[in-house]
């Protein structure tokens, strides 16, 4: 399974085979063997490289906050397609957004009206596809200049839904 992980600004992907506390992951491109074991509520015991270490996980908002080693970690991990779906339509500041449907689906709410100022991570559209409710953020400040769906509308891939300049 692919995900993203990111942690600050640093996006990194990563890949995870195997199952039964067993796992062959790579992160950013370099392989690394994981024990991991559930032990209790959020905690977690994990051999990694021969060292072993105890993670306490919780989720906060869909932000995990790591503690392991007397450090905290605040992660978004989302899984590969789900990502690219978010994020899809982002353009350069300089030129806009131009959102369009990543896949054939169905409108169900509409977070912006043209006119409305928007910032980067503002709510656009949310988009019901394969029995998930996937919510379209702005990746650019503007203004929304078109919406050119409604609320219940079906789309298809590449259709335009909001246009950001």
């Amino acid at each position: 399974m692919k995900f993203e992980a990111q942690q600050g600004g640093e996006i990194v992907p990563i890949e995870v085979m195997g199952d039964a506390g067993h796992y062959a992951v790579t992160l950013d491109g370099a392989p690394v063997l994981v024990e991991a074991r559930q032990t209790g509520e959020g905690i977690w015991s994990i051999l990694l490289d021969g060292a072993s270490h105890v993670a306490d996980v919780t989720d906060q908002a869909g932000i995990y906050q790591v503690d392991v080693d007397g450090e905290r970690y605040a992660i978004r991990v989302e899984e590969e397609t789900r990502y690219i779906i978010r994020t899809r339509g982002a353009a350069g500041a300089e030129r806009g957004q131009v959102l369009k449907a990543p896949m054939p689906g169905r409108v169900t709410l509409i977070e912006v009206a043209v006119g409305q100022t928007v910032a980067p991570g503002d709510g656009l559209i949310v988009l019901e596809a394969m029995k998930m409710e996937n919510e379209f953020k702005a990746a650019v400040a503007g203004t929304v200049k078109e919406v050119r769906v409604a609320p219940g509308q079906a789309v298809n891939p590449g259709d335009v839904l909001v246009v950001i300049e």
